[in-house]
């Protein structure tokens, strides 16, 4: 009889789901985020220095997450062609092991002369040959591996065919143990190759979305940013050229007005050389007040 620890299995199958289930969740949020940016093909962000910042971050983590993505799809890409080899030489030699397997079960009803397998069923208490499951983290992918084991001390059915037929027996019995290891050996394989085949699909997806969606969408963002900066620069220092001429012009015009009034009033003392020259009246600056309060002020009474 064969045992299979159907906690420990389903234990393994419950994670590698799991594992599963979150690649998908990010994996749909990646491809939401993508479907919405593919119109536009820009982020709505308000041209400044600190987007333009943020965008280079995002840049720069989109950038580093795809190349770590691609080693991952590398790495799951060589093991599952791997796996895949393996498993050709494993239903190979599964066909092989069952051959023999048939022919030492047609040996044994030809010796004993008849089918034994109520006496083994009757017989058999406890399970001889056991599967224990354990997990192998493959780039962050746990993949569940199943090892078969034979249990010291158990044999239940060793005086079936002690009449006739004993040696067929046994010989039969080492035959389909090796079968079952065999199976064992292929359904682990088996798993890993469903596994791995889902997640390398997931990580793909999420490669290209990245590096045909994120990756150029952000680029266009901080193409927009530098674009819509430059223009800001451009009318700035158009303005300053601008209030800058605005005030050679208004400078100018005053020292227009002042070398005319000095040519008229050069002109009327030359007609009337006996009138007393006009004398400038200097401009007096306003006197600036101190509104920190240093000035001492007269004492109000009340």
């Amino acid at each position: 009889m064969y045992q299979v620890g159907g906690g420990a299995l389903s234990a393994s199958y419950q994670c590698g789901r799991v594992a599963l289930a979150e690649q998908q969740a990010l994996y749909c949020d990646i491809c939401s985020a993508a479907i919405m940016s593919g119109a536009v093909g820009r982020e709505a962000v308000f041209p400044t220095r600190q987007s333009l910042g943020l965008m280079k971050n995002k840049l720069k983590g989109a950038e580093i997450g795809h190349s770590l993505l691609k080693r991952k799809s590398e790495a799951l890409t060589k093991r599952f062609r791997d796996i895949t080899r393996r498993i050709d030489e494993a239903k190979q030699k599964m066909g092989r092991v069952m051959q023999i397997a048939a022919f030492s079960l047609a040996e044994v009803t030809y010796a004993v002369g008849g089918d034994i397998g109520y006496q083994i069923q009757e017989s058999a208490k406890q399970a001889r040959f056991r599967v224990r499951a354990k997990q192998e983290n493959v780039s962050g992918v746990l993949l569940p591996t199943f090892e078969s084991y034979t249990q010291e001390g158990v044999n239940d059915f060793g005086l079936t065919g002690l009449g006739k037929g004993g040696q067929q027996i046994q010989r039969c019995r080492e035959t389909y143990a090796r079968a079952v290891e065999t199976l064992v050996e292929l359904a682990s394989l088996q798993t890993a190759f469903l596994i791995l085949d889902e997640v390398i699909k997931v990580v793909n997806r999420r490669v290209n979305a990245i590096e045909h969606v994120i990756i150029p969408r952000t680029e266009n963002t901080i193409k927009y940013i530098n674009s819509e900066l430059d223009e800001l620069d451009r009318e700035e220092f158009y303005r300053l050229k601008k209030v800058s001429g605005k005030k050679q012009r208004d400078v100018a015009a005053a020292d227009a007005e002042i070398l005319a009034a000095r040519q008229k009033a050069a002109e009327e003392q030359a007609a009337n050389p006996k009138a007393p020259a006009a004398t400038a009246v200097p401009v007096q600056e306003e006197e600036t007040v101190d509104v920190l309060g240093e000035q001492e002020d007269n004492d109000v009474i009340f």
